[in-house]
């Protein structure tokens, strides 16, 4: 209630400008090259969230505006920008002509996957300007981190390793990211490992952020949102830039970028080079993460070749396990119960007792990392057949090569295909060892699109693509104190999988009048997946999984005025479950596919001064996969489907010039997350098997009712830029019980930003940042993960957190030249 009567407020303060804004822009833009209408062209004023699209007839206005001078731009795919200065001191017609741009634009590379204005869903987009001001070198989830209904988490407390993203409270193998429209998620795990595309964010143009099922791509389902990225654009004028920077916990980023620009004015490269480490705030948290991005393109008028690679190189050590409750909270007592019941060695209880509270790690072992390398491969090529239809079609191809590292204690040999050891009279069955398990995969495929625009009433889009994962999974024992029979390198288990994913689409957008415009989409999919798994005789034997999916959308949009609109889609997606739900699991036990109805509603309006958007939704879940502690028939704790579960909520987002120089913009989700009807399953120690406990309208794991997120900007003069930031996440739970005792507590965390640029004669720019993250010190932990079992006639429950650090800072120096 408190941020509602901020909100007020802010709106009474600013009602005043809008009551003076008595003048409109109006007139109607045209094809310079043949003085036709052109519809669906973005016009907006600089510096301020006025902005509309041209009709179907050209025509155009924006109202409400006071008397001054105003930079205009407009701009549409395959078109150069138009951009003009206006002195307002009446209405102003004002007509543009849109000059054909010389060469094909990258954005059609992208555009077959993305929602548009007319699409009724709810998105969001940042741009390369907005990622640049803050990348000093952690991971992309955390530059996302103020975006709507988005919550982020790091294992090692700062940013940089291994980070995660959920939105809505959904997690990453829910959110389906594509770069370039070809999919990024992993096949079978379904989720997207950031660490593995170290300082992507210096080769990234812009981010669409889909919310919900979103509209029609490739790759995994979409069952949250999804992450549209497009990589560096053509850049006309050769340039050179170097950014630096240094901050906390040792963390220390160089990249180099350059670019030919157009040569002969057709030809383009493109390259990028860097380098990230850090400490990490959790003990021996440490990266060295290495990347590179390098593209190199062909531009005609009507053709684009452009191929595309970058690589990332990542050595982490371990911070996975978390940090017991006992060890969080200084609980002497707890820690030493801790020991006892997990079977702690001397030097474990030793680490645990004498770390300090927020930064402990459970692994000492010294190299207990993560090494895994992976190459990515594009080749884009796009043609405008005519000025209504244009093709795009791309190869692509990702290799991977890795493994995780871990000192293992007394492991019995017969897990590892190994003899016991007999020593005189003694017959030994378990060795401490170090293992490496290891993942050597590769993906490729293709997508492809044909699209249809008359730039008056209809745009269509036929799409899709057809992608096949071969995986290798293999262990490893690279040292054992007792070898047994092994010899170096003892391979214990080697299995592969196979996954075919084929999907194709048609969407369409008709303009039935200047107001109303309706959206279709349907999406046929298509997945076989081959595996070692277990059969009904506890066997691991090669399985086959074939899953068939229809997924259709339709939605409307009605523009009430050139400065707001409203609109309301129905979206159905499907997915299937993830590579552990099959593996550990018999085809009797095996899960269903999930599925998800999403309806989406919402009004959004832009002014001078002001822009504001209301979205409700309402996510209707069949089947959806949740972890419920159950042992299933080959021992596992898999996830389990649950008959019925929703998430609804309304999302909130506004932008206010308070002052010339002084903006706010805040963002909200208020939501509920719920499980209709939710059983667990707990150990039973003391009588053997389980015991079930029932519960209704239960909260979803990791879904807070209430996030937001706000940020002041102040500009006192040109190019120094403050920026306050806030981010607000009410608590969560670790598990689908609603039980207090097992929850992560709500969090408020507030940055301080400064941007400051200049220019020299021999350098075009130079940018200095700091960045002062959480300037208040909060203690909060962003993830976790819970279990437990009854013991001696009581529930024993072990809760484990993932803190975030403390005050921090990161301060970088960009050179462009």
């Amino acid at each position: 209630m408190f941020y509602l009567k901020k909100i007020a407020v802010a709106l009474l303060v600013a009602s005043p400008c809008a009551v003076l804004a008595q003048f409109t822009i109006s007139g109607k833009v045209k094809n310079k090259q043949n003085s036709e209408t052109v519809a669906g062209a973005v016009i907006s004023i600089e510096n301020t969230y006025a902005a509309t699209t041209s009709k179907s007839d050209g025509s155009y206005e924006i109202k409400k505006l006071s008397e001054g001078k105003y930079v205009v731009h407009a701009s549409l795919l395959g078109f150069q920008k138009y951009t003009d200065t206006v002195q307002l001191t009446a209405d102003k017609v004002l007509d543009i002509e849109l000059t054909e741009s010389s060469v094909l634009m990258d954005a059609v590379i992208v555009s077959s996957t993305r929602a548009g204005d007319k699409s009724a869903m709810a998105y969001s987009s940042v741009s390369k300007e907005q990622i640049a001001e803050q990348n000093l070198g952690v991971d992309l989830p955390y530059l996302l981190n103020q975006q709507q209904s988005v919550v982020t988490t790091s294992d090692a407390g700062a940013g940089v390793g291994y980070t995660g993203i959920r939105i809505r409270g959904v997690d990453a193998t829910r959110v389906n990211v594509t770069i370039n429209g070809i999919p990024v998620n992993d096949a079978e795990s379904q989720g997207t490992f950031w660490v593995n595309m170290p300082d992507l964010a210096s080769s990234i143009d812009n981010i669409q952020i889909q919310r919900g099922v979103g509209t029609s791509t490739n790759g995994a389902g979409a069952f949250g949102g999804s992450l549209n990225i497009e990589t560096a654009k053509l850049n006309p004028k050769g340039y050179a830039e170097y950014n630096t920077s240094y901050g906390s916990f040792n963390t220390f980023k160089n990249t180099v970028n350059v670019g030919s620009g157009l040569i002969n004015d057709k030809f383009a490269v493109d390259a990028r080079l860097s380098k990230i480490t850090s400490d990490g705030f959790i003990d021996r948290g440490a990266s060295d993460l290495k990347s590179y991005y390098l593209s190199g393109a062909y531009y005609g008028k009507k053709t684009i070749v452009k191929f595309i690679t970058f690589s990332g190189q990542e050595e982490t050590y371990q911070s996975w396990y978390g940090i017991p409750q006992s060890r969080l909270k200084g609980d002497t007592e707890g820690m030493n119960n801790y020991i006892i019941n997990n079977g702690l060695d001397a030097e474990e209880a030793y680490n645990l007792l004498n770390s300090n509270s927020r930064t402990y790690n459970y692994y000492t072992y010294s190299n207990q990392v993560d090494h895994y390398k992976q190459d990515y491969y594009q080749l884009h090529f796009s043609r405008e057949l005519n000025r209504n239809w244009n093709v795009n079609a791309a190869l692509h191809y990702t290799k991977g090569k890795g493994y995780y590292e871990e000192y293992k204690k007394n492991q019995s040999f017969s897990s590892y295909g190994l003899d016991n050891v007999i020593t005189g009279n003694d017959t030994l069955t378990s060795t401490n060892l170090i293992r490496r398990r290891w993942l050597d995969n590769d993906f490729y495929g293709t997508t492809f699109s044909l699209n249809y625009n008359n730039h008056k009433k209809i745009s269509a889009v036929i799409g899709g693509g057809y992608n096949r994962y071969w995986g290798l999974h293999f262990g490893e024992v690279i040292w054992a104190q007792f070898a047994s029979n092994g010899a170096l390198n003892h391979k214990y288990y080697n299995d592969t999988a196979d996954k075919t994913d084929f999907n194709i689409y048609v969407k369409a957008n008709y303009q039935a009048t200047d107001k109303l415009n309706v959206f279709a989409d349907i999406q046929y999919r298509t997945i076989n997946y081959s595996f070692l798994g277990f059969s009904s005789q506890l066997i691991n034997i090669q399985q086959t999984a074939s899953l068939n999916f229809i997924n259709p959308k339709v939605g409307v949009n009605y523009d009430i005025n050139p400065n707001a609109s409203v609109y309301a889609s129905y979206s159905v997606g499907n997915k299937e479950p993830s590579r552990d739900d099959y593996t550990q699991s018999t085809p009797e036990s095996r899960p269903k596919h999930e599925t998800l109805n999403d309806i989406e509603a919402g009004y959004k309006q832009n002014t001078k001064n002001a822009m504001w958007t209301v979205n409700v939704y309402h996510m209707d879940y069949k089947n959806q996969l949740v972890l419920t502690g159950e042992i299933n028939d080959v021992g596992a704790y898999n996830r389990a489907n649950v008959a019925k579960s929703y998430r609804q909520g309304i999302e909130g987002a506004f932008g206010i010039r308070l002052l010339k120089n002084l903006n706010w913009e805040m963002n909200a989700t208020f939501s509920q997350n719920k499980i209709e009807n939710f059983a667990e399953y707990v150990d039973d120690y003391d009588n053997g098997g389980q015991q079930k406990i029932t519960y209704s309208e239960t909260d979803i794991a990791f879904s807070p009712n209430l996030i937001a997120g706000n940020t002041f900007t102040f500009e006192p003069v040109k190019n120094l830029k403050f920026s306050f930031i806030s981010k607000y996440v009410s608590e969560q739970y670790l598990d689908n019980t609603s039980t207090d005792t097992r929850k992560l507590d709500a969090f408020f965390v507030n940055d301080l930003r400064i941007n400051y640029s200049f220019k020299t004669k021999y350098i075009r720019s130079i940018g200095i940042t700091l960045a002062i993250n959480n300037l208040f010190s909060e203690q909060y932990e962003s993830n976790g993960y819970t279990w437990g079992y009854i013991y001696g006639g009581q529930r024993i429950v072990e809760n484990f957190y993932y803190p975030q650090a403390g005050i921090n800072y990161l301060a970088g120096l960009t050179f462009k030249f």
